[in-house]
């Protein structure tokens, strides 16, 4: 028996306004927002979010 890999990760991204660096799931399922200024970082879209913020890394 095969185990599979999940296709989502964590993402580590850098808000576009404040430049706050924060860690958000790469399928979103609401609106995520920064927790400084309040700047939308992704929004969904039935799969993979869309990222409006500057990505930095994929965690593992």
């Amino acid at each position: 028996m095969e185990i599979k890999e999940p296709k989502s990760k964590f993402i580590k991204v850098r808000c576009t306004k404040c430049k706050n660096e924060q860690n958000i799931f790469s399928k979103c399922a609401i609106e995520i927002k920064c927790l400084v200024c309040g700047n939308v970082l992704a929004t969904p879209t039935g799969g993979k979010s869309d990222i409006k913020a500057r990505v930095l890394e994929v965690l593992e």
